[in-house]
Parts: C-alpha cells; sequence; structure tokens
C-alpha cells in the first residue's frame, strides 16, 4: 500500500483529493496537512512514500517544503500541484526531483493516470532485483505521455505558446478575443478557446464589460 501525504490549504480541495487519490487501487490517504510546516512537523516522526503537494501556502510553501525535505534527505516522492504555469517554477521541482507536476485545475483522469504511473515505478525501484534499460526506457515514455496529456483536446502547444507570448507582450492591456485574433491573424473562434484555456490556468485575467447594447464584452488580460 502507497501511503499518502496530502498538503493543501483549501479544507474542501484537500477533501476532494483524497477521494480521488483512494479510489485509485494501491493508495491510502494517511494525513492531511494545512500547511507546510505541519506537514513537515508530520513527517519527522511518520514515513510516507507520495506528498500531493500545493505550492501556494501560508506558512510554509510548496517549494520550500520541498527543498527542506530533499536538505534533511527524508525518502518519500512528491507530486506538485500549483494553479500557476510559471516556467520558472515547473524548472526549479524537477530539479529537485518532484515525479510529477499537475496544473489546476486538473481533471481526475490525469491524477489517476499520474498515480498508476508512480505506483508501477514505485514497485519496479523498490521490488526489483535487477532493472533492465527497457524498464527505465518505460518509466520515461510514460512520464512524456503524461505531460503531452496535459493539453486539452483541441489546444495545441505551439498555439498555445504564440497566444501565451502575445498576451505576456500586451500585458499592460484588456484585450477582447477580436482584438487578439485580429492581430495574430488567427481565428475569433480558435483564439476564444484559447483565451478560456488559459483563464482556466489563471494566467489570463478576464473581465466582464456590460454594456447597455448588445452582448457583454469578454476582456482578456495577462496577470502578472
Amino acid at each position: 500500500m502507497i501511503k499518502v501525504l496530502i498538503v493543501e490549504d483549501d479544507p474542501m480541495v484537500s477533501q476532494l483529493n483524497k477521494k480521488y487519490v483512494e479510489t485509485v487501487k494501491g493508495f491510502k490517504v494517511v494525513y492531511m496537512a494545512g500547511n507546510g510546516q505541519e506537514a513537515l512537523n508530520f513527517l519527522k516522526n511518520h514515513s510516507v512514500d507520495l506528498i500531493i503537494l500545493d505550492v501556494f501556502m501560508p506558512k510554509l510553501d510548496g517549494i520550500s517544503l520541498l527543498k527542506e525535505v530533499r536538505r534533511r534527505s527524508i525518502k518519500t516522492d512528491v507530486i506538485l500541484v500549483t494553479a500557476a504555469k510559471e516556467s520558472e517554477n515547473i524548472d526549479e521541482v524537477l530539479r529537485l526531483g518532484a515525479v510529477d507536476y499537475l496544473i489546476k485545475p486538473f481533471e481526475y483522469q490525469r491524477l489517476k493516470s499520474t498515480l498508476d504511473s508512480y505506483i508501477e515505478r514505485h514497485q519496479l525501484l523498490n521490488h526489483k532485483n535487477t532493472i533492465f534499460q527497457k524498464d527505465i526506457d518505460k518509466i520515461m515514455k510514460q512520464n512524456a505521455d503524461l505531460l503531452e496529456k496535459d493539453y486539452q483536446k483541441g489546444i495545441h502547444k505551439k498555439t498555445l505558446e504564440r497566444i501565451r507570448r502575445f498576451m505576456k507582450h500586451n500585458e499592460e492591456k484588456y484585450l477582447t478575443s477580436e482584438e487578439v485574433a485580429e492581430k495574430m491573424e488567427v481565428s475569433r473562434v480558435t483564439v476564444r478557446r484559447y483565451l478560456e484555456y488559459l483563464v482556466s490556468l489563471e494566467e489570463l485575467i478576464l473581465e466582464i464589460e456590460y454594456g447597455s447594447i448588445g452582448r457583454p464584452k469578454h476582456l482578456y488580460k495577462y496577470k502578472k
């Protein structure tokens, strides 16, 4: 049985994550901490196999906790969860040995895929006397496949990066999907889909402007 520690400052999200985790065979949530310091106190006297760790929390944030876990040589794997998709954060946690990085709002199936992959990896590395190259290749391929699946159906990586860069370049302005579409020479329907996706990742701010006549305007701005 894989022992899991959930570290999340929102009690409702913590309970939902516990429910998700325990629907996957082979996993048991042994404790839910409301912040990094509480988690660190728990880890002083208890061992866990896996921590599902939110990044932004009071007292001790997720990245600081991960650094402290590594500094103290606490043997546990970590999956980071955050609403912010910032490349420097992703790069840093991967360097610190996080086995995966989930971006809110993630779907249950994405978490399940991560846990299915993790339990196979855990059993391979902890219960097999001899590991072959094909075993390592399988683990690496699974990780790459999971990262690729992070993009929703109809969302293409290159187009997403183009629109992300455009919005960041115009970060001082609120823009409509029509304005973005015209400047980028992309269809308005396509742009609207990508803008809404970036809002769901909390990379863009959405403001709705209600006029006296006609439909309300959806205005998008890069979140600094």
